[in-house]
This record gives structure tokens, sequence and C-alpha cells, in this order.
């Protein structure tokens, strides 16, 4: 699902910054070129063209998408450490002893006291 959105947003953006380029900037008649009057330049703005209209429904989908991209990945995991497994702990046995020797200073055999104790 967020694949689709991103996939959708980003067409939303290409679209966009199209709609946006091939929009004529404001006072871009030839008229305000060259000084002479006409209704459009003073008057009345006329209706909107189709490239308004593209833009501002864009520029809506491009909101939505934008929202929708920022909360619904935080409602699908709590948390980035989510599914993480720590790998298994593993056991190290010790090696076996030599014949006649203690494997470590724990397991000799005590010796009675020393001879500085004795004192």
């Amino acid at each position: 699902m967020i694949t689709l959105i991103t996939v959708i947003h980003i067409a939303t953006i290409v679209l966009l910054v199209i709609s946006v380029l091939l929009q004529s900037g404001k006072g871009a008649e030839i008229s305000a070129s060259f000084g002479g009057s006409s209704q459009t330049v003073f008057g009345s703005s006329g209706g909107q063209n189709f490239f308004q209209k593209l833009t501002y429904t864009l520029a809506g989908i491009f909101m939505v998408t934008s929202l929708t991209l920022t909360i619904l990945p935080s409602r699908l995991k709590k948390s980035v450490l989510e599914g993480y497994s720590a790998p298994p702990a593993t056991t190290t046995q010790p090696a076996a002893p030599a014949a006649g020797q203690p494997a470590s200073a724990e397991q000799a055999p005590p010796t009675g006291p020393s001879e500085d104790v004795k004192k």
C-alpha cells in the first residue's frame, strides 16, 4: 500500500512541475507587452483555464499523499527495533583438562592454610 501511494506521489510531483511550467505568467498577454489595453489586462480575470485547475488538483493530491506517507508508516510500525531479533546466545564449553591436572584454580583441591596465616 505504501508503495502504491509513493508511486502516485512521485507521478503527482512530475505532473505538478509540468503543469506549473506550462502556465503563462501573470500579465503575459500580448497586449501587456505592447502597452495596449484589453479587458483581460485591466478587467475581469476570466475563468480559470485548464492548467490552473489541474495545478490546484495536483497540489491537493500532493498534500494528501504527503500526509498519508507521513502518518501511515508510523502507525504500521511502532519501533525501529521491532522485528529485530538478537543473535542466539552461544554457550561455550570449557576445554577438558589434561589427565592429572585440575581444569582451573576454582576446581583445584584445597591445600590447607598457608604459611602466612600460621605466623
